[in-house]
This record gives structure tokens, sequence and C-alpha cells, in this order.
């Protein structure tokens, strides 16, 4: 068979141990075809960290990117910019890969040439703890919905394939002409954590005619490392929660019509900010009113957000982007 050529890229910000094994179970794929990219946005590596990066770039197992900012959506276009495969798949830089993992996605690709994207199943930890025996055939028509769908959608407990509306950022592959014909990027505007990042991404890959195919045959384990990856800012602090709200405003604002729009924002009010299910957050009084406070400045943050940059999706890469990189040598 005339397997497609894979790029694996791997966008890392602030770990070490959690993501040379990562990188090293990608290495250890067995496919005739693909190339590992790490888009580095740590400054200063621990030693062993640095060395085994260094050793695997010296001897051409990996290309290792270093730039100077942090931000998940810009590693991803940069990434994106250096690949040469036909498949461009994103994984987390936490964690672990079963054997024919990359072979299920391109499997997938041959299957389904309406799919510009393959989303894989995520076995989260943390997830998978808290309903260990939930099997789900068929997700509800609601998780094609894009006012609502984000409550839905279940990408850790859903075992048939199936089309789906987007995919989980750690596990995710797309066709090279999404980028190259229709010109699609990451929006660079999403920030902190990125969350809905790869939402945005998804919803403007259905304009092009593409559906998202979702398969559970293409797995791997998401360990949930609670410091690092694409953001380093604890849950509680003022400038995550803002920035949580900003990304979900921003991408209703963006992508949805007025009556989807105003059934995302209410969804995510009432789950978030009065905290009913599935978010089961505290009903204290006085933290429901914190909570909308910080509800209504992601909103504020995010139109603010639109307005100041209009249609620009780029704030740290170009077209092809030009940041400062280095490709470690010996």
């Amino acid at each position: 068979m005339n397997w497609p050529s894979i790029s694996v890229i791997i966008p890392t910000y602030q770990r070490e141990a959690v993501l040379c094994a990562s990188v090293d179970e990608a290495l250890r794929q067995n496919y005739p075809n693909f190339e590992v990219l790490v888009v580095d946005q740590t400054q200063q590596h621990q030693p062993d960290t640095q060395a085994h990066l260094q050793h695997l770039a010296a001897v051409g197992k990996i290309q290792w990117y270093r730039v100077a900012w942090a931000s998940l959506p810009a590693a991803r276009n940069y990434g994106i910019a250096q690949a040469s495969g036909d498949i461009i798949l994103f994984i987390d830089d936490d964690v672990e890969l079963p054997p024919g993992y990359l072979q299920a996605h391109a499997e997938e690709f041959l299957a389904h040439p309406e799919a510009g994207a393959v989303a894989g199943r995520v076995f989260d930890r943390m997830k998978l703890a808290d309903r260990p025996d939930l099997e789900i055939e068929d997700l509800p028509p609601e998780a094609m919905d894009p006012g609502i769908a984000w409550y839905y959608i279940d990408l850790v407990h859903t075992v048939k394939p199936q089309r789906v509306l987007t995919a989980r950022g750690c596990n995710m592959a797309y066709r090279r002409d999404v980028f190259t014909k229709h010109g699609l990027c990451f929006d660079e505007r999403f920030r902190g954590n990125a969350v809905r990042e790869e939402s945005d991404f998804c919803l403007q890959l259905r304009r092009t005619g593409y559906i998202v195919w979702y398969s559970p045959k293409a797995h791997l384990v998401h360990l949930g490392e609670e410091t690092g990856g694409c953001h380093d800012i604890t849950t509680r602090s003022l400038k995550y929660q803002i920035t949580f709200y900003h990304n979900h405003f921003l991408l209703g604002l963006k992508n949805l019509t007025p009556w989807q729009a105003v059934r995302l924002f209410a969804r995510l009010f009432d789950c978030h900010v009065l905290g009913n299910p599935p978010c089961y957050k505290s009903g204290s009084p006085i933290k429901i009113i914190t909570r909308f406070g910080f509800y209504c400045l992601g909103f504020l943050d995010a139109v603010w957000t639109l307005v100041k940059t209009g249609d620009r999706h780029r704030l740290y890469t170009s077209s092809p982007p030009v940041p400062e990189t280095q490709q470690a040598a010996a």
C-alpha cells in the first residue's frame, strides 16, 4: 500500500521528562514514512531534557524548533509551515501512543476521502476515572449543534466511528491541503491554555466541505500533567478565569449565528457560572457572583480582541512564519 507521509507535530511549553517520553513514544512508531517536529516554547530546559532533545535532533530523529513566544495555536501554525507530510498530526507533550497509532490515522484518511480531519479517541485518565464503565455508541444530535455541542460531544467514552463536529487538540490530524489549498490556520488570538482553539479551527474546516471523522481506533493516552504544557497558569488565578471565558466568547462571536451564540453563552453561564451539570460547581452565592464577574470580563475581553485585531488571526507567526527558531545541532 502507498501510505501517506505523516508529520507529527508536538507543541511544548514548560515540560521536561514527560516531553522526552512523549517524543520517544512517537519515534517508536512502526510506520514507513513519518517525521517528528517539536515546536519548543520553553526558554530554559533542565539539563537532562536539553541533552536528550539535542541528541535526537543531532542524529536526525527529530526536528527541534525553539521559539521566543508561548502560544499553542501559533506553535501549531509554525509546525505546519515546517512540515512536509501529506498528513499533519498533532499530539500533546504528555501522551502515550499505542503500537500502530500512526497507521490508524492514515487508514482513516484512506478510507474516508471526504474527511479533512481525523479526531482520535483520547483515553483521558481523569475523565475515565470519573465514569470508567461508560461507553457511547452514537453521540446525540446535540453534539453536532455548534451552539451547544461542547456539552454533548465526548471523545473519551465514544466507541463507534462517526462524523463529529470537532477534534481534541491532543489527538487530531488533517490533510495537508486544508492548509495549502484552503489556506486555513489556527487563530493565534486564543490565549492561555487555548481552550476552544481546535474547535474554532474545525468550524473553519467544515466550511470547506470537508468533514471531521472520529476514529476510536486512532487512540492515545493523555496523561493530563497539571503543570506546563501549552500554558502554565493556575486555574485559581484571575488570568486563567478571564482567559477561559475570553476563548469561549471568541469562538462564539467569530463562528456562530446570533441564535447559536446566544445558546452557547447561555449554556456557558448555566454550567460555568451557576455550576449546573455537567460542571457541578459550588452553588455558593459568593462564588457564583465571582464567576459571573469573570464571565462579564471575558466577554468584554473577547469583544476588545476582535475590535483590536479585525480579521487578523496571526499574532506571532506570519505566512510563512518567521519567529526566531533554533534547530538543535550537536
